[in-house]
């Protein structure tokens, strides 16, 4: 697979979200079912992975996402970027001493968690923790010269949170939602990012399915723990609503013997050169078939000819990249 920048790391185009094998998406797999899709992804070309202290089933307790990616992972470890996020609160700072000793600890349980000696790619989950944003810049610089991360990033930011922590320490990535149904990061913060050398990640790229073009009106997602049933594109009605981009894409994907999701994703990899999704999927085939958007190209008469017509359509069931 074709290679991008996130700052100064070197990945895969396309990386991979693994929160579904822990929660969001009800019914989790086996552990074995999940290491093993993992691992097919790093032979298929994947080196991005990426995962959270909180991902774990209905989010109660911590880890449990990062030991299947430690497990999974850890025999091709020099041949991966390993992402994994943190939360952080005022009251645990006030308890450790300093930002630097409790982003610290967090780190350090998290390696011991994704089996590694050091994590790629360290971010903050969110910045509503109250603790100031220079302080966890600084802090994260004083663990890169520790040898303890490469890079770091924020999730869930706009420009000028961005703006204050990389005058601080440099970013390597941003992590927001953003998809052709969540396209508010291309007001400020993507130009932000690319002057200045910051790779963005989105998550969410194919709207939790929605641009797969496989859910419909008729669609029951799981009640326990699937994140599809308060998604906004994904009500019944904003399904509806959101047909006609459903349709383009299923014009586009039959054009370039893709599919729908690919096409998705072959947009805004043609779009913004430091943009790196991270699609996520409990379905082994589905993430292949998500990592092999890489090889689906447009031309510039047909990335435009898609724009536009996206341009002209309504999205139904905003979420924004703040929440």
């Amino acid at each position: 697979m074709k290679t991008r920048q996130l700052g100064n790391l070197t990945v895969s185009e396309v990386g991979m979200g693994c929160m579904a094998f822990s929660h969001g998406y009800g019914k989790i797999p086996p552990e074995q079912y999940s290491i093993e899709a993992i691992q097919n992804a790093y032979r298929h070309g994947c080196t991005l992975f990426d995962t959270a202290e909180i991902y774990s089933p209905n989010l109660a307790g911590i880890g449990h996402n990062e030991r299947i990616v430690g497990k999974a992972l850890k025999d091709v470890r020099k041949g991966v970027v390993l992402a994994t996020k943190l939360f952080l609160g005022s009251s645990e700072v006030r308890s450790e001493g300093s930002v630097y000793r409790a982003v610290r600890r967090h780190l350090e349980d998290s390696m011991d968690r994704l089996q590694a000696d050091m994590v790629d790619l360290y971010y903050l989950h969110r910045t509503s923790g109250g603790v100031r944003i220079e302080d966890v810049a600084e802090a994260m610089g004083l663990l890169i010269e520790d040898g303890l991360i490469r890079g770091w990033g924020l999730s869930q930011v706009d420009v000028d949170i961005i703006d204050r922590a990389q005058n601080v320490t440099p970013l390597s990535a941003i992590q927001n939602i953003y998809s052709m149904v969540e396209r508010d990061m291309e007001k400020a913060v993507i130009p932000y990012c690319m002057e200045h050398g910051i790779g963005v990640v989105p998550f969410s790229p194919i709207a939790s399915g929605l641009l797969s073009g496989k859910i419909t009106t008729e669609t029951k997602f799981e009640h326990n723990d699937d994140v599809r049933n308060w998604a906004p594109q994904l009500s019944k009605a904003n399904i509806a609503g959101n047909q006609p981009i459903i349709d383009l894409l299923r014009e586009y994907a039959e054009m370039k013997h893709a599919t729908s999701a690919q096409i998705s994703l072959a947009w805004m990899l043609h779009k913004y050169p430091n943009v790196v999704p991270i699609p996520g999927s409990k379905n082994k085939e589905r993430i292949i078939e998500n990592l092999d958007a890489s090889k689906v190209e447009l031309t510039e008469e047909e990335f435009h000819s898609l724009e536009e017509a996206l341009n002209k359509c309504r999205v139904y069931g905003h979420r924004g990249f703040n929440r």
